[in-house]
C-alpha cells in the first residue's frame, strides 16, 4: 500500500502490519515524532483518504474530539487501504542525512545502578552530522527498533554517547547490563527527530529532563558552552533518589565553570540527608518562575511528566512556538514482554 503526502510529491510504502511512522522513517522521511507509544501526540497526522486502524486500541495520546477531526496517530496507526495524510516532514540540514550504518560498541560503562553509558564507534570514513537533541535507532531482527537520545555533543561524538536505562524484559538494555554485547556490531539509523537545539540569541533556555531524559539536554548544554554561544541556561534534572543521579558530579562542574549555566537536581524521593530540592520536577520550575514567557523552554523525559510540563507551562506563560518537547516511552514488544513476564509470575 502507498501512503502520499499532502501538499508534497512525496509517498512511500507500508505493509498492513507496520505502522506508518516506521514506514515513513524506512523511507528517509523525518516526520515529526517523540515517544512512538501512542502518548506524546508528537506523531499526529490528518487523515485525508483512506482507512487505518490501532491494533492495540485508540492511543492514549488521542482524543475522542481528534479523532472526530481526522486525526490520527502515526507511530500507532495501521493502513487498511492505501493513504493521504497531512503533516510536516521535518526538514534537516543538507549535511544531517538520515544513514543506515554499521557501529561497534567501543565501551561501556556503568554509570548507575540502572544507567549504562554505551559508546559506539561509527565508521571512520563515513560521515555522521546531527543536531544537538536528536536520537538514533538501534535496528533490531524483524524490523524492530530502539531508540535512544545522543548524549553527545555533534562536535565530539566519537564515540557516539548514549545514556542507556535498564528495562525488566528490555531484550537489548539487558543483553548490555550482562555483558553480551561489549564489541558487538549494531546496526543504527539517524540522526533523527525534531528535538533540536533552535538558534534564538538573547532567548534564556530552561531545561527540565526527567531520567534519561537527560541525554539530548546534555547535548544540548555541552554544544553551548563548548561553543562560546551566548546563551543562559537553567537544566532542572528530576529523578528518584540520590543513586539516581547519575551526571550530578558532571552538571555541578559544568556550573561551577560556567557563568551561563545553572543546574537543580530535583529527587521525588530522597533521603533524610538530602538538603536540596525536593518533589516533581516541573512543579520546582513552577515554583521558582512566576511567569516562563520569556524562556526557549526544552523537555525530555517520561510521558507522564511532559503531559503534566505542557499543561502547566502553557498556563505559566510559555509560549507554544518556544517549547519544544521528546517524550520517552518503551517499545511496544517491550511493554508486550513485560506484561506477559508480570503474567507468568502472577
Amino acid at each position: 500500500m502507498r501512503v502520499s503526502l499532502a501538499k508534497s510529491t512525496r509517498s512511500f510504502s507500508v505493509a498492513p502490519d507496520q505502522p506508518v511512522l516506521d514506514a515513513a522513517l524506512d523511507a528517509g522521511l523525518n516526520l515529526p515524532h517523540s515517544c512512538k507509544g501512542g502518548n506524546c501526540g508528537a506523531c499526529r497526522a490528518r487523515l485525508l483518504g483512506g482507512m487505518v486502524h490501532y491494533p492495540n486500541g485508540r492511543p492514549l495520546g488521542l482524543s475522542d474530539a481528534e479523532v472526530a477531526e481526522g486525526l490520527i496517530l502515526l507511530c500507532q496507526a495501521r493502513a487498511r487501504t492505501d493513504l493521504v495524510i497531512d503533516t510536516v516532514e521535518v526538514s534537516t540540514p543538507e549535511d544531517a542525512i538520515i544513514k543506515r550504518l554499521p557501529s561497534r560498541i567501543d565501551r561501556t560503562e556503568r554509570l548507575s545502578h540502572d544507567v549504562l553509558g554505551v559508546y559506539l564507534r561509527l565508521p571512520a570514513a563515513e560521515p555522521f552530522r546531527f543536531e544537538p537533541g536528536q536520537y538514533i535507532d538501534i535496528l533490531l531482527s524483524g524490523g524492530r527498533r530502539r531508540s535512544f537520545s545522543i548524549a553527545s555533543p555533534p562536535h565530539d561524538s566519537r564515540p557516539l554517547e548514549l545514556h542507556v536505562r535498564r528495562v525488566p524484559g528490555g531484550e537489548l538494555t539487558e543483553e548490555l547490563f550482562a555483558e553480551r554485547t561489549r564489541s558487538s556490531l549494531l546496526r543504527i539509523e539517524g540522526p533523527l527527530g525534531r528535538f533540536v537545539y533552535r538558534q534564538n540569541a538573547g532567548a534564556p533556555m530552561l531545561l527540565v529532563g526527567g531520567g534519561t531524559g537527560l541525554a539530548p539536554l546534555k547535548s544540548i548544554v555541552r554544544h553551548v558552552l563548548d561553543n562560546g554561544l551566548r546563551r543562559d541556561m537553567i537544566l532542572y534534572w528530576g529523578v528518584r533518589s540520590e543513586r539516581d543521579l547519575y551526571a550530578h558530579t558532571e552538571l555541578e562542574d559544568f556550573s561551577r565553570r560556567a557563568a551561563n549555566f545553572r543546574y537543580v537536581p530535583v529527587l521525588s524521593e530522597p533521603g533524610a540527608a538530602w538538603s536540596g530540592r525536593r518533589g516533581w520536577v516541573h512543579e520546582a520550575v513552577l515554583n521558582d518562575f512566576a511567569t516562563l514567557d520569556p524562556f526557549d523552554v526544552y523537555a525530555s523525559g517520561p510521558p507522564a511528566m511532559i503531559t503534566a510540563l505542557r499543561r502547566d507551562f502553557r498556563e505559566r506563560g510559555a509560549a507554544d512556538e518556544r517549547l519544544y518537547f521528546d517524550s520517552f516511552d518503551y517499545a511496544p514488544d517491550t511493554l508486550e514482554r513485560q506484561r506477559t513476564t508480570a503474567a507468568t509470575k502472577s
